[in-house]
Order: C-alpha cells, then sequence, then structure tokens
C-alpha cells in the first residue's frame, strides 16, 4: 500500500499535505495527491426569510448586545424551534419594533455542520471538541453559519461532496460512463498509465430521470473535463431581506470581491446558486460594475421572476389559511404582515411587477360575474398598492400603527413601495448570460396565479335584504367602508352581535355572530406551482430574457417551495448547470 500524505485545507483555500517524521529505513515515497490548481467557488444566496438575522446595538448603548432576532437552526428532530418558540402568536407591534431593516442585520453565528466534507477539511486533532471548533470556524468563514439550517444545509453539503471529493471525471458515478467513454495514455515519469474520457462523447446524467433529460441537450465528455480542473468549494452568502435586494447586492458583490482575492490568481470567477427572492439579489448584483465578467453563471430555483400575487394576500388576510403553523410565526392575520412587510421594501419587492399579466386582482359577486373590471389595469404600483380609496388596495393606513409598535406613516410606505418600483424596474427583463432555470409546476402544490374575492350573502338577523348594496357599490366601498380584522371574510355592513342560548340552557356560552349585507371572501390558490410561486412567475425569465441569456430552463413536478433543493430532480439540475457553466468559466491563470 502506498503511503498517501492527508490532505486538508487552509483558511485561504489553499490544500496542506501533513506528514510525521518516520525512521529512516523506510524509504518508500509518500505520496500528495494534489487537487486541481483552479478554483471556482460557488455561492449559495437564499430566498426571504432564509438569512439568520439578529438585532443591531443602539449607538451610544455600550450594554446593548445584539441578540438573535430570526434564527432558523434544526432543534428537535429537524424542526425549527426557536423561530416557533420566539415568534408564534407574537403581536403585530411587537413584530414591527423588532423586524425593522434598520434595526437588524446578518447573523453569521447560526449553527453549522459538525463534520469535513469536500473541501471543508481540517487538520486531525486528537480532542474531538477542537476539531468540531475548527470546523465551526471554516463552515462560519464559507458564510453557511448566515442561512437556514433546516432549508438548505442539507442540500448545501450534497453539493460540496458531489464537487470536491473526487476530481477525475471518469470516476463521478452521477454520470454513465462506459469502457468506449475512455482511453488511456503514458505519462512520463514513469511512465504511468493514466485515463481519461474520449473527447466530444454525450454522457448521460440517469438522475435527471426522464422528464427533465428530454428537455435538456447531453452533458459531453469535453465539459466534464473542463470542470474537472477547478476545485468548487461552496459558500453562502445571506443577507438582510427586510431591506431592498438593493442593498442585498451591494452586499453579494462585495463578497464575491473577498472571495476572488482570497483565493488569488486560481479564481477569476465564481457561480452563483440561488433559492427564491434571492433570484432577485443575484440578477441585480450581476448589473453593478465589473460584476457580471466576476460571474460565470447562475442557477436560478423557484424565482418569484416577476413577482407573487400571495404577498398581496398575505397583507390583506395572513397566512393562517394556506398554513396554520406557518402563518404562526410569519403572520396569521393581514395585521401582523402588514406590520412588517409596509416597512420592509424586499418584502415589497416580492409583489407582482409591471411585467405580470394585469388583472391578477378581481371581485366577483355572488353568481360569479364580474363586479369590477379587473385589476390592474395597467400599473399595479398605483392602482392597487397605493390605493387608499378602495377596500382591496394593498394596505389598510390603521395597521400601519399597531399596538405596542413603533409606527410608520403612509409617507413612510410610499417610499418603501417606490423603492420597490425602481428595483423592478431595474432588473427587469435582465439575466446573466449564463443562466439556468428550474421551476415547479405541480398541481399537488396549488398557487396564486390572481387572487379573487368572491362576494356571499351575510347573516343579516334583523331583516331582509332589500337595502344591501349591489356589487358595483362594493366594490367602490373605502377602507373604512368595510369591516375588517385581517382574516378572510371581510364584512359589508352589519356588526358583531350576541345570540343567546336557547331557553331552558342557562350555562350555554353566548355566541358572536358577524351579521353583514356581503361577506367578502378570498379565495383558495387557483394555478399550478410549488405553493409559493405560480408558473407564470416561475417560467417567465426565458420568455422575457434579453438576447437568448437563458441557456436551459426546465420545470418539473414534486416539490415545495422552501424545500425545492431538497428534491433530487432539481440537485441534479444544479449539478447539470453547474457543469455547462464551468465549461465555459475562465480559465485561472495558473492554467496558463
Amino acid at each position: 500500500m502506498p503511503r498517501i500524505a492527508p490532505l486538508s485545507y487552509n483558511a485561504r483555500g489553499n490544500p496542506v499535505h501533513t506528514w510525521t517524521l518516520t525512521p529512516s529505513h523506510i524509504t518508500d515515497p509518500v505520496h500528495c495527491i494534489l487537487p486541481p490548481d483552479g478554483v471556482l467557488p460557488v455561492i449559495f444566496v437564499p430566498g426571504i426569510m432564509g438569512s439568520n438575522l439578529k438585532s443591531k446595538p443602539e449607538k451610544g448603548k455600550g450594554k446593548n448586545k445584539a441578540a438573535p432576532v430570526w434564527r432558523l437552526d434544526a432543534g428537535f428532530m429537524g424542526k425549527n424551534m426557536w423561530l416557533a418558540l420566539n415568534w408564534i402568536n407574537k403581536k403585530a407591534g411587537i413584530r414591527q419594533q423588532l423586524l425593522h431593516p434598520a434595526r437588524v442585520e446578518v447573523d453569521n453565528k447560526g449553527a453549522v455542520p459538525e463534520r469535513s466534507v469536500g473541501t471543508v477539511i481540517v487538520p486531525p486533532e486528537p480532542d474531538r471538541k477542537k476539531t468540531i471548533l475548527a470546523l465551526t470556524k471554516r463552515y462560519e468563514e464559507r458564510g453557511w453559519g448566515e442561512v437556514s439550517e433546516t432549508s438548505y444545509h442539507a442540500f448545501l453539503l450534497w453539493l460540496e461532496d458531489t464537487l470536491n471529493s473526487e476530481f477525475m471525471p471518469h470516476k463521478w458515478p452521477q454520470f454513465d460512463i462506459r469502457p468506449e467513454h475512455l482511453h488511456t495514455r503514458s505519462v512520463e515519469p514513469g511512465p504511468v498509465q493514466v485515463t481519461e474520457l474520449k473527447p466530444e462523447m454525450p454522457i448521460a446524467m440517469p438522475g435527471l430521470g426522464a422528464n427533465l433529460a428530454a428537455q435538456l441537450p447531453s452533458i459531453i465528455s469535453d465539459e466534464l473535463a473542463a470542470r474537472g480542473g477547478y476545485r468548487m468549494p461552496v459558500h453562502a452568502c445571506g443577507y438582510n431581506w427586510l431591506d431592498s435586494n438593493e442593498e442585498a447586492a451591494s452586499r453579494l458583490a462585495v463578497r464575491i470581491d473577498e472571495l476572488m482575492q482570497q483565493y488569488g490568481r486560481n479564481c477569476q470567477q465564481v457561480i452563483l446558486v440561488t433559492h427564491s427572492m434571492g433570484g432577485l439579489v443575484a440578477r441585480r448584483c450581476g448589473q453593478l460594475p465589473g460584476m457580471a465578467d466576476k460571474i460565470a453563471g447562475v442557477v436560478h430555483g423557484v424565482m418569484p421572476a416577476i413577482g407573487a400575487p400571495v404577498a398581496y394576500r398575505r397583507c390583506k388576510v395572513g397566512m393562517r389559511d394556506e398554513d396554520p403553523i406557518a402563518g404562526a410565526v410569519i403572520g396569521p392575520t393581514g395585521q401582523e404582515v402588514t406590520a412588517v412587510f409596509a416597512q420592509a421594501p424586499g418584502a415589497l419587492q416580492l409583489l407582482p411587477t409591471q411585467d405580470y399579466a394585469p388583472g391578477w386582482l378581481r371581485l366577483i359577486d355572488e353568481r360569479g360575474a364580474p363586479a369590477m373590471p379587473r385589476q390592474p389595469v395597467k400599473d399595479p404600483y398605483e392602482e392597487i398598492y397605493l390605493r387608499r380609496d378602495r377596500w382591496w388596495g394593498l394596505l389598510r393606513e390603521e395597521w400601519l400603527a399597531p399596538k405596542d409598535g413603533d409606527p410608520i406613516t403612509w409617507e413612510d410606505f410610499e417610499e418603501n413601495m417606490s423603492e420597490a418600483k425602481r428595483f423592478h424596474q431595474k432588473i427587469a427583463g435582465s439575466y446573466h448570460p449564463q443562466t439556468y432555470v428550474y421551476y415547479g409546476n405541480d398541481d399537488k402544490h396549488p398557487s396564486f396565479e390572481s387572487i379573487t374575492w368572491e362576494m356571499r350573502r351575510g347573516s343579516r338577523l334583523n331583516g331582509p335584504y332589500a337595502s344591501s348594496p349591489d356589487a358595483f357599490t362594493v366594490s367602490s366601498l373605502q377602507m373604512h367602508e368595510v369591516r375588517d380584522d385581517g382574516r378572510s371574510p371581510l364584512y359589508v355592513g352589519g356588526q358583531a352581535e350576541s345570540v343567546m342560548p336557547p331557553r331552558g340552557d342557562p350555562n350555554a356560552p353566548v355566541k358572536t355572530v358577524q351579521t353583514s349585507y356581503w361577506e367578502l371572501h378570498c379565495r383558495m390558490q387557483d394555478g399550478a406551482g410549488d405553493g409559493t410561486v405560480p408558473v407564470s412567475s416561475g417560467r417567465a425569465p426565458i420568455r422575457q430574457v434579453r438576447q437568448g441569456s437563458v441557456r436551459q430552463q426546465v420545470q418539473s413536478p414534486g416539490f415545495d417551495h422552501e424545500a425545492s433543493y431538497a428534491n433530487p430532480l432539481t440537485q441534479q439540475f444544479t449539478l447539470y448547470s453547474l457543469i455547462k457553466i464551468a465549461a465555459k468559466a475562465k480559465r485561472p491563470l495558473c492554467a496558463g
């Protein structure tokens, strides 16, 4: 057995071999197996709510230490108990105080893995605790502590292992490499027989499955060989998702520059892999001065490319009827959601943009007939989001000042909305020249293509419906003319009335009934998708792109939005895309 020196990597990502001196009579050589010189970092950019946040210490208050505000560590049975304990049933005012973009920043001290994988290898220590401390430091340097352990770490571990455990392309198990794809040649000194892939050979990728494979051209052996010239260390870049994605894009650009400086002349570019809103961050980052050339390519997963109507719906009626458990954390009613949403430009940037198909908001009467023209006709910002004189506008102004909160004004909200509009306009139709996209298209994960308010006859305990307003009148009512506590349904007319128990049962509780002329119900999902992003927004890149920048775009069933990267098919598509991008990336200077 040849003697092989153990390999680890230092803080700069350079390989380090260690060996203990042996007696002089042992003369057989020690082999140092070298990884590729080229470095092509992969940077993962998470979605909204996917980065850990902590409070910013207030200036002038030295004792006021930073504390976790949004922590996404896996707890009991892999579930996020911290979020549940700290956010379930929090009132709107507390949410408004804590979740303000100016009062939080990225927290890099989230949980990180405790095992070596890929290029995250540290020198062996006899003390296991020292090894874990060293690994923790490495993962934190990679940015993994900034992003959700529950949503992303399993994928990041898989990716790091897949990209960096074996650097000989003909040994990669994800590809159907057969004897006819290989040849051997002699290499001096020795001579040593080296096995290599033959050029220009199509190579199958069984893990893609029949559906994705049918949508994609084959990997070519030359592309595998080119990718084999790189180490591809996996990093992550969290961001303050309450703040504008403009700020997140600048943070990502700084991270890219830092990594290229860290890895030196062996690193000429990086690749971005994004989840959900992280795709918007990456698209804007690629527009910043000098950045497009530093990014070899981008893989977008479940990106709301032109926004998602569900963002509007949650501001109106909360998330309780979509998912009671997640809704209790994110905001069960519109009051809790609005308290945060209105002050968070990043969240507002998820609303349907000017490029989303018009008419996604509608009101129908009890017969299912349209009760008003579908909105927006042209401009969602003026016609819906900033509309104060109709009950179906985005926000109720009184919810900007919840009890025990730190209120904002309508003018504050207008400025945040203007920032969202400017951001939408900047990135409209703009994609990196090497872009790969996947999105969900599954009836089992229904999404909101549009939002429908449905009029239903209310419960009038005191007389006939003769004085009920007609559908046109209902569509024209102002905010104060509709009773609304942030849940579906809203009520037109009437009031909360007590219903006494039947005679003979003095212990029965008194019931409260909402009387009204009309109940305004916000309907549930009406289209396919991934449970959050509708198909029309997921598939928008290839329909809007300039100059053919989207190289491949695929659709697939079988996954929900948050867990999309846990799906084996999307993992394989990500690997496929990384191979294609790496094959066209700038060669490192060390390669001559």
